[in-house]
């Protein structure tokens, strides 16, 4: 069963139909209209009609059948199934919700769910006839393929769902979990009242200190208290319990031991949870079965859940005020940042930072073990909330990596997303044997996350703060040259060496105004440097000291930067009593020493950059088989041999050089000789990953003596008697790389390449990128190697034909996205020549897929 939300944000629940539904389906097509009845079967039905369709859909679900029903509580509300045509990747659907259900998305949820069982049957297309005059259906399935044509036959629309979404209908799928996601979220982030369950009556109590700040903050709505003991506490009226308070209240707040939690929720229904209590799944099997049964209390009364063992959660909008958490001092100045923290002490140390950096808050959300809400949640919901303009985010693991690259890269499109991400494993040490798996490392494969999503990431919660403060207030720069002016001028010379490392240029040399300027003359030279057209960004350094008169430079160099051009800008201030946060109107972001505001600037400059690369389209690849690697690849575990490699190559018009198999020494020869010298031999075994290293490979054999003599060097390193061995004509000249597939259960698969032969392990120059790959990730991969000028006709040698690698790397992707069965795909070495590339040598390994969280289904956290 999957949870799911519905258009207005109610949990609903989705599950195959089964036999012992057969009177729950009866009573859903019984009350339907007669006209909802003429929808769906065209025609009016009677008793006879309807207990056929019943038995249709209560037969167990096979390879050419499958019947989902959407359930609100225990009420059945809607069900949609396929039944298998005789085209065998075509299957034609049907669906029926009830009545005081329609408009809220359920017909929908329930197609993305039976789209995805069909894809996994080998159906690409689901089809059906709707009445031109059903407006509803016909919106459904335009939102599930937007843009593709629809056939008209009469009064009929004739519609196709394609199980694999493309870019346009992902792009609608997020635009509908954002809308649901925002108003599920809506009782916790803006609610009209809270109830503090487990407030005490004494000081330090976390009940109590929630409280207590709920009112202190300002919070405009109704609070109560519930205690069976009180019946005032802080001032507030306080009950004994939910069920007794006045209203049904959109945020509770639990503040009791986890053993009461659950007892706790379900005297609840609807709205949203704040679990601040601990003792769940950071505890240890047992607690994390606690988690889990709370979890399904709270689906089943359709409550959203923060938390447990967490922070709580802040809201400055003047419209709500909500200061739901027990962190003591926190900043209530209002701004554009939105901060999530998975762990509640960094939460303390985010807050205590940005009061004392005076960076502004939109809102701050402390996720604890996200039992249920999680980041991509937040996203979703900070995407359309006008007051939030950027986002930052600590994060200690991901639950669905795939679906927070797509999330993430939508919102970084329109605000900036920075983070922090601890932990150098997430998928724990990689077991695999090939260079493609080595490479693509836990925290290697969070940075092609971020980077392919547009996420800023830090390395430490200063910088990330550093870099939000740029951001936040400041125009996008339209490049990275940077200008820096001042009256320090060592200080000059430090931002000027940071600024190389931080990505930028500088056009002009640092303007040193000495030590006495005046602030008329510091004005002016900012406003020269910024209105002159030679730079993108702006950095002011001044010292201060008894003689140049600190409080009226200050307000010189606002003034300035208020009244220039609008391009990013920071201040440096030493030697400066009490220096302010921010400067201006603009609040440009003060710094104490150069090295973190460059470092800001560049991280700003980066982003800017990002947001306007466009984001480049899935290629058309002719001469791609899937029919044929599927059937290659199915049944098979483990490491192949050659020929398989070779041969799931083939179905991806993947080059690869002509290779014979010897399984002696006479076989080797003879392949040698059909093949014509010079050859190469190798062991065949796949296992073997530094072939070289064991003496396993024998380059430029000229005849069939030195290939004999090559096999028993090859037999004595391996220690057999009659090693396998690829035998294949040398290539020569090109640039060796090395390319491949890894698949991640979290990450799913990544694509890699990097220089290739020996230097694979020794320089470690690889570039990785997530699914899919478009035309313009295939050509940033290569180019972020920093040995990329070796391909572009490095020191008068000819160019590589880069056109090809680019169609490599976009063919690979899409054998990783047609078959995630495939473990490791190592191509190492492959050589690119000036007009075309050969692979040389490959490893595939094999691998069931488990149970992964899909990346397009619209659902909820499992419960169990």
């Amino acid at each position: 069963m999957s949870d799911v939300l519905s258009a207005d944000g109610r949990i609903l629940h989705l599950r195959a139909v089964r036999a012992t539904d057969a009177a729950a389906l009866r009573r859903l097509y019984s009350e339907a209209t007669d006209h909802s009845r003429r929808l769906r079967f065209f025609s009016a039905t009677g008793p006879e009609q309807l207990e056929g369709e019943v038995a249709r859909l209560t037969r167990p679900d096979g390879h050419d059948h499958c019947a989902m029903l959407a359930g609100d509580s225990d009420r059945v509300i809607g069900v949609a199934s396929w039944e298998r045509l005789a085209e065998p990747e075509k299957a034609e659907f049907a669906v029926l919700v009830a009545d005081d259900w329609h408009g809220r998305g359920v017909g929908t949820l329930l197609l993305e769910q039976l789209a995805a069982a069909a894809r996994r049957n080998g159906i690409k297309e689901l089809v059906g006839e709707v009445l031109a005059e059903n407006a509803g259906m016909s919106r459904v399935a335009a939102g599930l393929a937007p843009g593709r044509p629809v056939r008209h036959d009469g009064g009929v629309n004739l519609v196709g769902i394609p199980t694999t979404p493309d870019e346009l209908a992902l792009s609608a799928l997020d635009g509908r979990d954002r809308v649901a996601e925002r108003s599920s979220l809506r009782p916790l982030l803006a609610p009209r009242s809270v109830a503090v369950v487990g407030a005490g009556r004494r000081r330090g109590g976390v009940g109590h200190e929630v409280l207590r700040n709920l009112v202190e903050y300002g919070f405009g709505g109704s609070v109560y208290a519930v205690n069976p003991n009180a019946t005032l506490i802080a001032g507030i009226p306080c009950y004994p319990s939910i069920s007794e308070l006045p209203e049904p209240p959109d945020l509770l707040v639990i503040a009791v031991p986890a053993p009461a939690v659950t007892g706790v929720l379900r005297q609840a229904k609807g709205g949203a949870a704040i679990i601040l209590s601990s003792g769940f799944g950071e505890d240890g099997p047992a607690g994390i079965e606690h988690q889990q049964e709370m979890l399904r209390v709270a689906r089943a009364g359709g409550i959203r859940v923060l938390g447990p063992n967490c922070l709580g959660l802040l809201n400055t909008d003047p419209a709500v005020r909500l200061n739901a958490t027990f962190a003591a001092d926190t900043p209530l100045n209002q701004g554009g940042l939105a901060v999530a923290s998975q762990s509640g002490a960094v939460g303390i140390a985010f807050l205590d930072h940005a009061a004392r950096t005076g960076t502004g808050l939109s809102s701050f959300v402390s996720l604890g073990n996200k039992a249920d809400i999680s980041g991509n949640d937040l996203l979703a919901y900070w995407f359309d909330d006008p007051a939030t303009r950027a986002v930052a985010l600590y994060l200690e693991s991901f639950g669905n990596p795939r679906k927070f690259a797509r999330t993430a890269r939508a919102l970084a499109r329109r605000k900036p997303v920075l983070a922090v991400k601890s932990g150098r494993s997430v998928s724990g040490q990689r077991a695999g044997a090939s260079h493609t798996a080595a490479a693509a490392a836990p925290d290697v494969a969070v940075d092609s996350l971020f980077a392919q999503a547009g996420v800023v990431r830090t390395d430490t919660l200063g910088e990330m703060l550093d870099a939000a403060r740029t951001l936040v207030d400041q125009p996008l720069s339209a490049g990275t040259r940077l200008g820096i002016l001042g009256n320090a001028g060592g200080l000059n010379v430090l931002a000027a060496d940071a600024a190389a490392s931080a990505g930028l240029q500088m056009p002009v040399d640092a303007l040193d105004l000495g030590a006495g300027a005046s602030p008329q003359r510091l004005g002016q030279a900012i406003s020269a440097l910024a209105s002159s057209g030679d730079v993108d960004l702006l950095l002011t350094i001044f010292g201060g000291t008894r003689s140049n008169s600190p409080d009226e430079a200050l307000a010189a160099i606002a003034t300035s930067l208020d009244t220039a051009p609008a391009i990013p800008a920071a201040v440096v201030l030493v030697g400066v009593t009490d220096p302010p946060a921010t400067l201006g109107a603009r609040r440009v972001p003060v710094f104490g020493l150069p090295e973190p505001a460059v470092a800001a600037l560049g991280r700003a400059a980066a982003y800017a950059q990002w947001r306007r690369r466009p984001l480049g389209s899935r290629p058309s690849l002719p001469n791609v088989d899937t029919a044929s690697a599927r059937a290659i690849v199915d049944g098979k575990q483990g490491w192949q041999p050659w020929e398989v490699a070779a041969e799931l190559l083939a179905c991806y018009g993947i080059p690869v050089v002509s290779t014979e198999i010897a399984t002696d020494l006479d076989g080797a020869v003879a392949a040698a000789n059909h093949l014509g010298y010079p050859v190469a031999v190798k062991t065949a075994d796949p296992a073997i990953v530094h072939k070289t290293d064991l003496g396993a490979v024998r380059l430029n054999l000229p005849d069939a003596f030195s290939v004999a003599n090559a096999y028993e060097t090859i037999a004595a390193a391996l220690r057999r008697t009659d090693p396998t061995v690829a035998v294949q004509p040398m290539c020569r000249g090109g640039v060796e790389l090395v390319a491949g597939v890894v698949h991640d259960p979290l990450f799913g698969s990544l694509v890699m390449v990097g220089l290739g032969g020996v230097h694979t392990d020794l320089l470690g120059d690889r570039s990785l990128q997530l699914l899919p790959v478009t035309d313009l990730d295939a050509a940033a991969m290569w180019r972020r190697l920093r040995g990329s000028a070796l391909l572009t006709g490095y020191r008068s040698s000819p160019p590589a034909d880069t056109q090809a690698l680019e169609d490599l790397l976009c063919r690979l992707g899409r054998l990783a996205e047609d078959l995630p069965e495939v473990a490791e795909l190592d191509l190492n070495p492959l050589t690119v020549l000036p007009h075309r590339l050969m692979v040389l040598d490959a490893k595939l390994r094999l691998q069931p897929v488990g149970t992964e969280p899909d990346p397009v289904l619209r659902v909820l956290k499992p419960t169990t």
